[in-house]
């Protein structure tokens, strides 16, 4: 049975989470360091459903790029998305950017500290904005975050998933209630701290944690069953033909993504659902008004995003002839894979891109299943698999 004597905020948790970011908190964070609302705000967005390890790379190339609110303003969405190629929820870049254009025209390029205000702008929810004003200001506000919430939940034994209402209302109330009177920027790092680094999700490190000695969870031997994990069925998988046309230069056709959606505003190949050589060469000049052949097969990849399974078959096509009008259904580029320019591009499109520019005569099968060795540009050495034409599909 749960032990209901940590059901209320206990004073001491400030006190021992401070005590304990004293020793042990990280202090040598990049946007630590002169940590202006600008460089904390990029810093949150980044660190939102990624790990800090994994962000700080980006986060020091974006800062040198983009060192304030005015040149972010300025940049194109192209070059936002470039800088965030492989960091994954490309919507955050979005409403980066977007954020700084309403910011620069409406707030003089200064992030308002109104926490009603922050939360107005795209891709800054309440415990965000909540972060922001603790960590850049040092004022009294509540996060709620993922790792907040894992060490609220074992330290109250709250049971069900957090992102539920009833549950997140609940967890809201007890972050608010715990916040100390002052060190609101080093309280506010240590919560997040003891989440990543101790109470983790799967070996919460309960012997070394500041707040063992009141956590309802460690009492009763239960720290891993808190927090309930979200209901989810398993996810769909969705299959798609990535369609990589390459003319007589090596380049290669990309397409920019529609602006919402899955990858939106990124640029990528043209993208099908067949999967023979015959249909995509009939395909591609249908849709994309291409002559093709040499379709071949190159090895399926697989990409997972937080609500489905995607399996990837990309197909070589080499473009011998074309109709007029052809860049006319969305914006295009021939990309030059030897001199790869400065925009922003999906994980799965970058790994194909790199093998083609690194290896360009390799193994590979063509539409039929059959192995068949490719030379120079991939054209193969024997006779061609198939011929045909193309056509674009919404992505």
């Amino acid at each position: 049975m749960t032990r209901a004597r940590a059901s209320s905020p206990s004073p001491a948790l400030g006190a021992r989470l401070l005590a304990w970011y004293d020793r042990f908190g990280r202090k040598d964070l990049p946007w630590q360091a002169n940590a202006t609302p600008y460089r904390v705000w990029v810093s949150e967005i980044m660190l939102q459903q990624t790990q800090v390890a994994t962000v700080i790379p980006y986060y020091l190339r974006f800062i040198e790029r983009f060192p304030d609110v005015d040149v972010l303003a300025c940049a194109t969405l192209d070059e936002v998305l470039h800088l965030w190629t492989g960091l994954g929820y490309y919507a955050r870049a979005r409403n980066l950017h977007r954020a700084a254009c309403i910011i620069r025209e409406h707030y003089h390029g200064e992030l308002p500290r109104d926490i009603g205000l922050l939360m107005q702008l795209p891709g800054i929810g309440r415990s965000t904005a909540g972060a922001l004003l603790a960590l850049a200001h040092g004022e009294h506000h509540a996060i709620l975050d993922g790792n907040v919430k894992r060490v609220l939940a074992r330290f109250h034994a709250i049971a069900g998933w957090p992102g539920a209402p009833a549950v997140e209302k609940k967890l809201w109330a007890l972050a608010e209630a715990h916040l100390p009177a002052a060190r609101l920027r080093d309280y506010t790092q240590a919560f997040m701290d003891l989440g990543a680094t101790l109470c983790t999700r799967g070996q919460p490190a309960c012997a070394r944690c500041p707040l063992a000695h009141d956590c309802a969870a460690y009492a009763d031997g239960r720290a891993t069953d808190f927090p309930s994990p979200k209901p989810c069925a398993a996810k769909p998988v969705r299959r798609i033909t990535f369609v990589m046309l390459r003319n007589k230069e090596g380049a290669v056709l990309l397409m920019q993504r529609p602006p919402a959606g899955i990858w939106g505003g990124l640029w990528s190949f043209p993208e099908c659902t067949h999967r023979s050589g015959r249909k995509i060469q009939r395909w591609c000049e249908s849709e994309l008004g291409f002559i093709v052949e040499h379709v071949e097969r190159h090895g399926p990849l697989h990409h997972t995003f937080s609500h489905f399974h995607l399996d990837i078959l990309p197909m070589v096509a080499e473009v011998t002839g074309q109709r007029p009008a052809v860049m006319e259904i969305r914006p295009a580029i021939w990309y030059n894979i030897t001199k790869p320019d400065a925009r922003g591009l999906a994980a799965p499109v970058q790994r194909l891109l790199l093998e083609l520019a690194k290896h360009p005569a390799r193994k590979i099968h063509d539409a039929n299943g059959e192995l068949r060795k490719t030379g120079p540009r991939g054209r193969s050495s024997q006779a061609p698999a198939v011929s045909g034409r193309a056509r674009q599909t919404d992505f």
